[in-house]
């Protein structure tokens, strides 16, 4: 058998095969409240092993994209629980991941009362979409020491808010240009405080933000995405040497509080030395993702520099995905255009193999 099918145990974490499906935003919180369509839409995707919700906001300053959900209060937690039952009847671990946007963000997109904020007040480059088009990113307040308290309070409280759900723990989202990640960058991290300027202050907020969850639900509950060497959301490219010191110091840091996994976004601009540097340095779970096909992903978990395989759009068109690898049955291809659009239209109606005429 394939190790894709096969189960995966490693300490705590045992998934019943070595399939992830990836984070993606959908855009289906209305009111940024979970609901029971998201319950459908995850329900039928859970052929996966280990389910990572879309980007959910520890708080109302971080929902920079138009309904995406919540984690922050009671009705959002409510909501969370029709997703999460109806995961685990179909027999799928599922982590909730936690992604405040930052500097990432449209103020149209934000609750009455929020401003955009980010660890500096360095404007992001390029547009966002929004209900009534695409706008210029807003310029973020940047966030004073009291301010940063309160986004890891609000994470901590986030997480304890997770588990209340019923979810199996939280994946933080340090990567693809959100907060987390725009404190690990220098250039859009200009702060001389003790979140700002050497490397060992720029991991300063993941670290303790992973450390605090950890105090408040346990290690084992916890992962954490990062995207080494990856420009997206306007993510300035910085010296490499220091990129490739940054993140395995922040590998070391993780490793050291013992957490579930570490979740790699590859991408090609990624040395093969930083690859290696994070698979020595972290001991735990590793799992890449972005690209793979079911037969590069078998690769990848054959030559065990990933012990975990995430898969994204291919889970968005074919919610049995599993069962059509399995088949070798053709992948629908993605409709581009519901994407993000509110309904079932793109999102639960991708048609379901016909495996009755399949041996």
């Amino acid at each position: 058998m394939k190790k894709l099918f096969m189960p995966y145990n490693k300490g705590s974490f045992q998934l019943k095969n070595h399939v992830v499906m990836a984070p993606m935003t959908r855009s289906r919180a209305i009111n940024n409240l979970p609901n029971e369509l998201m319950a459908t839409y995850y329900k039928q995707r859970s052929g996966a092993g280990l389910i990572v919700t879309e980007g959910t906001s520890p708080s109302p300053e971080g929902l920079g994209y138009p309904r995406i959900p919540g984690i922050f209060s009671d009705a959002q937690i409510d909501g969370w629980k029709l997703v999460t039952e109806a995961v685990h009847e179909g027999g799928a671990k599922i982590f909730l991941q936690l992604m405040h946007t930052g500097r990432i963000a449209h103020s149209s997109n934000l609750p009455d009362g929020y401003q955009v904020v980010g660890l500096s007040d360095v404007k992001a480059a390029g547009e966002i979409y929004t209900d009534t088009g695409m706008e210029q990113y807003s310029a973020p307040v940047a966030l004073d020491e009291q301010a940063i308290a309160r986004v890891i309070e609000d994470h901590v409280k986030a997480a304890k808010n997770a588990i209340a759900a019923g979810f199996d723990g939280v994946e933080l989202h340090g990567a693809h240009g959100y907060l987390l990640e725009q404190s690990l960058n220098p250039k859009v991290n200009n702060r001389s405080d003790n979140y700002g300027g050497s490397i060992e202050n720029r991991i300063h907020l993941t670290v303790e933000i992973a450390a605090q969850i950890i105090a408040a639900i346990g290690a084992d509950k916890v992962g954490l995405r990062i995207s080494p060497f990856l420009t997206s959301n306007d993510m300035p490219s910085y010296d490499e040497l220091e990129v490739h010191q940054t993140y395995l110091r922040l590998a070391e840091e993780i490793n050291r509080l013992g957490i579930a996994y570490l979740h790699i976004s590859n991408n090609p601009g990624i040395p093969e030395k930083t690859h290696l540097g994070i698979r020595n340095a972290f001991a735990n779970t590793i799992i890449y993702c972005n690209g793979f096909t079911a037969e590069t992903a078998e690769d990848k978990l054959q030559e065990g520099s990933a012990d975990l395989v995430a898969f994204g759009r291919s889970f968005l068109a074919n919610p049995d995905f599993m069962r059509r690898i399995e088949k070798n049955a053709p992948l629908i291809e993605l409709d581009y255009n519901t994407l993000y659009t509110p309904g079932e239209a793109g999102y639960t109606d991708y048609p379901i193999l016909d495996v009755s005429h399949i041996i």
